[in-house]
């Protein structure tokens, strides 16, 4: 059975301002949320702004060094002045023994700079007014731990596939992308979130990973931009955007995507689609190659590493 959609500049005013500001506030949202990630991944590497390195750093860890020198090298970079700084990492270098942890000054420089934060009442963190969770970060930058990630994971996979739901329910009231460009517009969020959360775990076995990061990150928005911007358009410029001053209707978008993809040798549109699947199938293998040479084997030692620890 077929349901009959009204199109977005049909509906009724109410209908129209609700949609827009669900769809405002969840941009604004995405924007902050963007934001965020310039100043907590974005500082991995103690530069401003996202580079590979912040995720390598992030999910698969600098195992040159300490995580506690990471992050003052990194993210922590401007909570402490670098005289300060560079006597926990000597002490770090040192050892790290309890012995001179209050002789060498870092414990006075932990309590001035870092207790504020790290203490018993915060969440996520580790409370340095103990002295065992400070020598925790004082051992090899191993990134995320598999705990953080599976709490991270499924945060994100129930919060932001909500999001993308009902961004998407709207877009399907559009009328100007044809109905299998609709598909794909709102399917897409879908698949790049499911990348992108695979690729966090992929790159905490493997550093080559981080690249997936950053493109299945840069799919989701451009999705999301997309679906928004088409939206909103219909809703209140429909007349201005898409009918010219004589009344009639422009061609729909997707009738331009065809014609660009026919000046590249493209006629048929289901021949992008073919190699794209074909694309998609080598990289599959590739990645699977990699997981049984790299990833499987980093698993099980991981594994066994968490099991001496334990057995100790």
């Amino acid at each position: 059975m077929n349901i009959e959609l009204k199109p977005l500049k049909d509906i009724d005013t109410p209908i129209k301002v609700l949609f827009t500001g669900y769809l405002t506030t969840v941009a604004v949202g995405y924007f902050f949320a963007l934001i965020q990630i310039l100043f907590t991944h974005g500082m991995a590497d103690g530069k401003f702004g996202l580079s590979v390195d912040d995720i390598v750093y992030s999910y698969y860890g600098n195992r040159s060094g300490t995580l506690l020198e990471t992050k003052l090298n990194g993210s922590m970079k401007d909570k402490a002045p670098e005289n300060e700084r560079f006597a926990i990492m000597q002490w770090i270098r040192d050892g790290a023994a309890q012995s001179s942890y209050v002789s060498s000054g870092v414990s006075k420089i932990i309590e001035d700079r870092c207790v504020m934060c790290h203490n018993e009442a915060a969440s996520g963190i580790p409370d340095f007014t103990k002295f065992e969770n400070i020598a925790s970060v004082t051992e090899q930058d191993q990134g995320a731990t598999f705990s953080s990630l599976t709490r991270v994971s499924h945060i994100h996979l129930f919060g932001i596939s909500f999001i993308f739901m009902f961004v998407g329910m709207i877009f399907s009231f559009t009328e100007t992308p044809r109905t299998g460009y609709k598909c794909v517009a709102i399917g897409m969020p879908y698949v790049f979130l499911l990348v992108d959360i695979l690729s966090w775990w992929l790159t905490k076995l493997h550093p080559m990973f981080a690249w997936l990061v950053i493109v299945a990150g840069m799919g989701m928005a451009i999705s999301f931009a997309f679906m928004l911007v088409t939206s909103l358009l219909e809703m209140w410029l429909f007349d201005k955007v898409f009918v010219d001053n004589q009344g009639h209707r422009y061609p729909a978008w997707s009738n331009y995507v065809e014609n660009g993809l026919a000046r590249i040798g493209l006629e048929n549109p289901a021949d992008l689609f073919k190699k794209t699947a074909c694309l998609l199938q080598h990289s599959f293998l590739y990645v699977w190659k990699q997981w049984i040479v790299y990833g499987w084997p980093g698993v099980k030692n991981g594994i066994n590493a968490i099991k001496r620890k334990l057995s100790k």
